[in-house]
Formats: C-alpha cells, structure tokens, sequence
C-alpha cells in the first residue's frame, strides 16, 4: 500500500484593518488550498470600512473561519497587530496543531502555497519559520531587499509550534519591527528560517505605507534599522544599494536619514543587547559573503577580458 506524504496540521492568524480593498482575495487564496487550515481566525482591528461585511459572507460556507472584534482605536500601530494576533492565538491555543501561521489581510497566493510550506516543515526538522518571497507594486523582495534568504517576511510567517512557543510568540512594539524580531529570536535559539524562492505571494498594498507616502515610508524604514540594531557598516552598504532601486539616489538617501535621525535622537530601541549582537554578527558574516562574491565575479571579468 502506497503511503502519501506526511501533512502537518496547521491553524492561520490574520489581523485586519480597514482592508475592503483586498481581504477578498486572501480570504479566496485560503479557502481554495489544497490542504486547508484546521481553524483561522480573523480579528477586526475596528475598521470602518466594509472588511467586516466582506468576512461575514464566508462564516457561515467555511466553519472553520472565525472572526473576533476588536475595539475601536484611531491610531495605526504596529504593537496593535500584537494585540491582535494574541487574541487570536488565544481561540486556538488549545487546538491540536503542528504550525501556527501569521498572514496578512493583503495577500494572495497559489492554491498549493501553504501545502508547500508545510512540507518544508516535513523535510526540515529544524525549521522554525518558513515563508517566501513576495511580489507586490512593483516590488520583489528577492531583488530589491537587502535581507536574504534566511529572513522571512511579515506578510506570511509559518512558525512550528515548539518554535512559536520559546520565543514568546510575537513581542509589542510600537514602532514595529515585530515580524523580525521573531524571526530573528528563533535564529539565536537556533531554529532555521528561511525563505523558500519557488514561491511567491503578492503584497497588494504598497509596502510600508499604511497611511504615509512613500518618502515618510523610507525614513521610517531608517529608524527601524536604527532600533533594530543595524550595524552601521551594515546600513551604508544597504542605503547605497538603495540609491539604484526607484525612487534612484532619493530612497537611498532618505533611508540613510531616518537611521541618523534615530542615532541623533538617541530613538529607544526594543531588542535585547543580546539579540542586537546577534543580528550584527550576522550581518557582517553576510557582507563578507557578498565582499568575497563581488571580488571573485570581478577577477573572472578580469581574466575573461585578458583571454579575450
């Protein structure tokens, strides 16, 4: 007798907010897997929009979706996602699962997506946190990032659940930072992460806005390199990178001016002196990689040339 593949059980999180104009093409990506969730929960973080009424035309079809209120609040933070995801956790702590998942209310994927990340889980006994890379407005975070392979993004993060559990799940902060601060906490107790390039998922809202243009955006993307604890070494090479992606020289700059802002004003930062550390390390492990890498295409050109 022929015996499929193991498939792990998995339960999803997805905190909304003011999300109408997307929310229908996650909640359509989730229904139509290949291997559904045994639960996801779906909290309204007090939008006045129709995302409520866009959720409660799928409760009664799926079962297995619910939906949680939350109150009302005017302002957009990032600790209030925490507060979200954990009144959502706590619905489905008690169910019986392999990997607990985080996704976002902007996103779409294929419809063996999460069945594919599932099975990295099975073939990979020490994988913490799985995801992909994602596409979105003109954005790949493959060519366009400068954080590789083993950091895995915000928009869907699948923790193993012995995983989720000694980090702490995700840690509040106002500022944000909470998706890589958790990834990166599972790195230091030594869980893999990675992000797998076979697949993508769409980002359909512009990243990093959430109510601010582009420019604030950057800046503020420069504080939390500087909170986070990005080595300063680090932040040169990834503002100069910057400075070729669109909008050219400007974003690069713009960057680099949230990241002095903060180191100015002396911005508090959220992580640990040791978690700090670790990240730093890890940078400057991955900017000698990327050193070594340039100089060794470089010599090849070099030689090509001569040969030729």
């Amino acid at each position: 007798m022929k015996v499929g593949p193991k498939k792990l059980s998995y339960v999803l999180i997805t905190a909304a907010r003011n999300e109408e104009a997307h929310i229908e093409k996650t909640i359509r990506s989730v229904i139509s897997q290949t291997f559904l969730p045994k639960r996801w929960v779906i909290v309204n973080d007090g939008s006045k929009d129709g995302t409520v009424e866009i959720v409660k035309r799928y409760l009664s079809e799926k079962p297995w979706i619910e939906l949680i209120q939350m109150p009302e609040h005017r302002d957009r933070q990032f600790a209030a996602k925490v507060k979200c995801f954990s009144a959502g956790y706590e619905r489905v702590k008690d169910i019986r699962c392999d990997v607990i998942g985080n996704l976002d209310a902007d996103i779409s994927f294929e419809k063996d997506y999460l069945e594919f990340l599932l099975n990295k889980f099975v073939e990979m006994p020490k994988l913490g946190v799985a995801g992909t890379p994602f596409l979105g407005n003109g954005y790949s975070s493959v060519t366009d990032s400068f954080e590789g392979e083993r950091h895995v993004a915000g928009g869907c993060q699948l923790f193993r659940r012995e995983c989720f559990e000694e980090i702490g799940g995700y840690i509040p902060n106002k500022a944000g930072g909470i998706d890589w601060i958790a990834v990166t906490t599972a790195r230091m107790r030594g869980w893999k992460t990675q992000s797998f390039r076979e697949k993508y998922f769409y980002h359909h809202r512009a990243l990093g806005t959430g109510g601010r243009g582009p420019l604030e955006a950057l800046f503020s993307y420069g504080e939390k390199d500087y909170y986070l604890g990005n080595h300063p070494i680090w932040e040169m090479f990834r503002t100069g990178y910057r400075t070729f992606k669109k909008p050219y020289v400007v974003g690069g700059l713009t960057i680099m001016l949230g990241y002095l802002w903060a180191f100015i004003t002396r911005m508090e930062k959220p992580v640990s002196r040791e978690l700090m550390l670790f990240h730093r390390r890890e940078e400057m492990e991955k900017l000698r990689l990327i050193l070594r890498r340039m100089l060794k295409f470089r010599k090849i050109d070099q030689f090509s040339l001569r040969s030729d």
